[in-house]
């Protein structure tokens, strides 16, 4: 548990240097974060699956 905590935070760290350093946008950058929380299948995957089923959802209303 602390090795994956350890590593999502250096990742996080790596995403937040490419987005100001401008090598990656944001909607790729919270792509790739999004697929990597389904891929892993870690304690907060039902949750970002949640939040990205109602966006789905808000988004086809409109």
């Amino acid at each position: 548990m602390i090795v994956s905590v350890s590593a999502a935070l250096l990742l996080f760290i790596v995403v937040v240097m490419l987005l100001r350093q401008g090598y990656v946008r944001m909607g790729s950058a919270l792509a790739c974060s999004a697929f990597g929380f389904f891929l892993a299948s870690t304690g907060i995957a039902p949750a970002i699956s949640a939040l990205l089923r109602a966006v789905a959802q808000f988004a086809s209303l409109h």
